[in-house]
């Protein structure tokens, strides 16, 4: 029914009218919005920092230090337990995870058990919520006179939990230091810490500031033997270790392991100038119990040389010329104002736990951030006025009312993203434009509905109804479809391609809601007031209005041209292989733009040359300024090791380079991310596949998946003979295009599951040519309208995701392709239905019949 009720009307307009409101901040000035009433919403869209600048950051707890940390302590604690009980021992060693204690006297065994009992006593590992407790070490006797104490896993993985829940708390107050908006700091998996900081323009300081422990120890020094004699082999005093100054010539000192006075008594820390030399320094206060110990050390140790020790460095190594009794005390060293400040923030922030080593580097500078804004926007613009164009053309004033809900549709796309708090990246604006073209999809089912029923002879308003109502199965079928994928990439992609995937289902969601309330209502209210005795026609048809091509008499021929395509482009893949991008394969990229004339390729691989790294990829990159470089890592090369390359290749550049953007991704993350891609295509098909084979029959989910297989491959071989960067973007693409073509399958499949019904005698090859052409005006219209947006994305969105959509744009083309030459013929193949067009007709005639025999009922010809 076309009738709308008051309520509904009133519903429509209200919800328009709050996605206007959420909507309208992201695109007026800032002032008008500060001045708004209160209870206006004057909350905006986040930017990702992709489009803000900023740095992502992705830590990981350094497992192994803190397993060796932990076993070093249990060794002091076994030393110290048997001591106690004058238990007499031979030696005392660590390895790997077991403590191992070989005793004097065997016969001490029993007593040696008991004294070490309490190593095993079970901590608690319960939170607000749960209670438990866990045991950290196990001891065992594998033979006479010798036991072990072995750290369980359990324990580890307790261990690892607690450092991350300290250490988040240590990076946000870093974090914090830095005076930066909105930092976003979550745990990520067991081990793990994701930092963002958006619109930071010193990276390399946040990092310096989170790739340090800041364990800060003050220790006195051995002299009693000479450092130099240790460094060059000499054995080290026992109670000694020897470490290393933080001059530009590191110089060995000799230390005592032992620990008079450390950081965690610290209660202040700030930067200042020595009142004597003015060079930096930080100003340090002790709490009570620190003031009290390092009054103790530095009364009793006059004269002699105290080392400041920060993360097994020698800061400094001062002689205590008299006691310092007032709690406070001053490092020197070979500061700048910016290293002292940074280490007051780190001492005031307090110690790391563990060492966390950076595993995931992604940094944009808010120039690229600025550009890439700016080319989306172009891109979006350009784009929504080539379908708005083209929609108008092409159906007139019904394209008007198209229009308008595209318009409403995109304001509470922005809505959304503004209500739920959800960051808008560079796919995040891709996935919008991408919505653009695919929503006009929608509208277009339902006008060629309403053309089909208008042809069958029905009136206007009756054509109407009947096209909204039709395409209602059909529209909420091809759109879930695309739902699931970008579900399926939510919780299997990271970062950029979850923005995407928010976008694009959002999208999805409103698109619906516009098509069957705001398109319909409109509709109803022009009918309703202009009493249209016709249909109005647009400007151009792409298609005529009646097609009859004989697409299944040449299925044979394109079926096999798409499988011999499929089988060149996987030998491609095997024998020359995609081009990997650094999500992948690990590696460093960095992107530079020169600050004066055009970028020098020569020249940048030259500086890196002699800076050590090598055989760097240098290319040029969007305009003649910029240069894309890469620099790969094989299976030795570590994350720490990575993250060095990227620091050595900003010092090498950045006299006559801007740097603007800067990825790092370790060995670690790369084989995860690769691992993750797989599934998440594997998943996204499996997903579709059961809903298809639910909704319909099994030969269709057993069609559109080998339609969609088809189309995964050809992108695959597209991407090997183009040589596009293949990226966490691409995966993207690609699971976008695995639900745009079974959006179209579906379309198909559904007016072919409607046919079957109607036309219980005709061949299925003939049923087949006959849904084909049926839907070809509106394949090809969707098709365009989302490649005009697509284009628009290309030619103006800038470099970053160019190979992005030319993925899409492939795909969308291909996906077209293989609905009407691969997903129809395989019913064929399949048989679907073979007999049963036979047996119904005879069904329909017995039904009949009996029905015609039954008392009390017309027969044919009675009425």
């Amino acid at each position: 029914m076309l009738y709308f009720s008051r309520w509904k009307t009133i519903l429509i307009w209200l919800t328009v009218l709050v996605g206007l409101v959420y909507a309208a901040p992201n695109v007026l000035p800032r002032n008008v919005v500060e001045a708004m009433p209160d209870f206006v919403p004057k909350d905006t869209v986040t930017l990702g920092l992709d489009l803000q600048g900023g740095s992502y950051i992705l830590l990981e707890i350094d497992r192994q230090s803190l397993i060796d940390e932990r076993l070093q302590s249990v060794q002091d604690d076994a030393r110290q337990y048997l001591r106690a009980e004058r238990i007499g021992y031979s030696a005392i060693t660590g390895n790997e995870r077991t403590v191992t204690v070989r005793l004097r006297d065997p016969s001490q065994m029993e007593a040696a058990r008991t004294a070490l009992e309490p190593l095993t006593e079970p901590i608690s590992s319960g939170g607000l919520l749960a209670s438990g407790s866990v045991a950290e070490v196990a001891l065992d006797q594998p033979s006479e006179g010798v036991l072990t104490a072995r750290l369980t896993d359990e324990g580890v993985a307790y261990r690892i939990s607690t450092a991350v829940t300290q250490s988040i708390e240590v990076v946000r107050r870093r974090v914090d230091e830095l005076g930066t908006t909105e930092p976003v700091i979550q745990r990520q998996g067991d081990d793990r810490i994701m930092v963002q900081v958006p619109g930071l323009g010193d990276p390399q300081r946040l990092k310096a500031l989170l790739n340090q422990t800041a364990k800060l120890t003050f220790r006195l020094v051995d002299q009693t033997e000479d450092p130099s004699a240790v460094a060059r082999g000499s054995r080290a005093p026992a109670g000694s270790e020897l470490l290393y100054t933080t001059d530009s010539v590191p110089q060995p000192i000799l230390v005592q392991r032992q620990v008079m006075v450390s950081g965690e008594n610290l209660t202040d820390a700030q930067a200042g100038f020595d009142p004597q030399t003015n060079e930096p320094v930080v100003n340090i206060r002790f709490d009570s119990q620190g003031a009290q110990r390092f009054g103790r050390v530095t009364q009793a140790n006059v004269g002699k040389p105290f080392a400041i020790v920060l993360d097994n460095e020698v800061l400094s190594a001062p002689v205590i010329r008299t006691a310092i009794l007032g709690g406070q005390a001053q490092i020197s060293g070979s500061f700048t104002v910016q290293t002292a400040n940074d280490l007051a923030v780190l001492l005031r922030a307090g110690a790391l736990p563990a060492t966390l080593n950076i595993i995931e580097e992604r940094t944009v500078g808010p120039g690229l951030g600025a550009d890439s804004i700016a080319a989306g926007e172009i891109a979006g613009i350009i784009g929504a006025i080539a379908v708005v164009l083209f929609m108008l053309a092409a159906y007139g004033f019904l394209g008007i009312i198209a229009n308008i809900a595209l318009a409403v549709n995109v304001i509470l796309l922005f809505a959304i993203l503004t209500a739920i708090g959800a960051t808008l990246t560079l796919p995040g604006i891709a996935g919008i434009v991408l919505t653009v073209g695919m929503a006009v999809d929608s509208n277009v089912l339902i006008y060629e509905r309403i053309r089909d029923e208008r042809r069958q002879g029905r009136s206007v308003v009756q054509a109407i109804d009947v096209g909204f109502q039709k395409a209602l199965a059909t529209i909420m079928d091809a759109n879930i479809t695309t739902l699931i994928a970008a579900v399926v990439l939510f919780f299997l992609g990271s970062g950029p391609v979850r923005g995407f995937a928010v976008t694009l289902a959002i999208g999805i969601v409103t698109t619906v809601f516009t098509a069957f309330t705001l398109t319909r209502w409109l509709v109803a209210e022009w009918v309703k007031r202009g009493r249209p005795r016709e249909l109005p026609r647009g400007f151009i048809r792409l298609v005529p209005e009646v097609t009859r091509i004989p697409f299944m008499k040449v299925r044979l021929k394109m079926f096999a041209l798409s499988m011999a395509f499929c089988v060149a482009s996987i030998i491609s893949v095997v024998a020359v292989g995609p081009n990997f991008g650094i999500d992948f394969t690990g590696g460093t990229l960095v992107e530079v733009q020169a600050k004066e004339g055009a970028a020098d390729i020569g020249d940048i691989r030259q500086r890196l040359g002699d800076a050590g790294i090598a055989d760097p990829q240098v290319q040029e990159f969007g305009t003649e300024r910029e240069a894309l470089i890469r620099i790969g890592s094989s299976g030795e090369v570590s994350d720490a090791s990575q993250q060095a390359l990227v620091d050595t290749a900003t010092e090498a550049l950045t006299a006559d380079y801007d740097i603007r953007r800067t990825e790092v991704v370790g060995p670690t993350v790369s084989g995860e991310l690769a691992w993750a891609a797989v599934i998440g295509v594997l998943a996204a098909l499996l997903a579709i596949m059961v809903y298809v084979w639910l909704r319909f029959e099994w030969q269709f989910a057993v069609g559109a998946t080998i339609a969609t297989v088809n189309d995964v491959i050809l992108t695959l071989g597209f991407l090997v003979v183009t040589q596009l960067d293949v990226s966490l973007s691409t995966i993207a693409a690609i699971l976008t295009i695995v639900g745009y073509s079974l959006n179209d399958t579906v379309v198909i499949y559904d007016r072919v599951r409607e046919n079957l019904r109607r036309f219980k005698k005709m061949p299925l090859g003939e049923l087949l040519d006959l849904s084909d052409n049926e839907m070809l005006s509106r394949t090809t219209m969707t098709s365009v309208t989302t490649l005009l947006a697509l284009t628009a994305l290309f030619v103006f969105g800038g470099e970053v995701i160019r190979s992005f959509v030319a993925s899409m744009i492939f795909g969308v083309i291909i996906g077209t392709f293989s609905s009407i030459f691969v997903a129809a013929p395989v019913l064929i193949f399949f048989k679907l239905r073979p007999l049963d067009a036979e047996e119904a007709a005879k069904a329909a005639e017995e039904a009949e019949a009996r029905k015609a025999a039954e008392p009390g009922t017309l027969g044919a010809g009675q009425a």
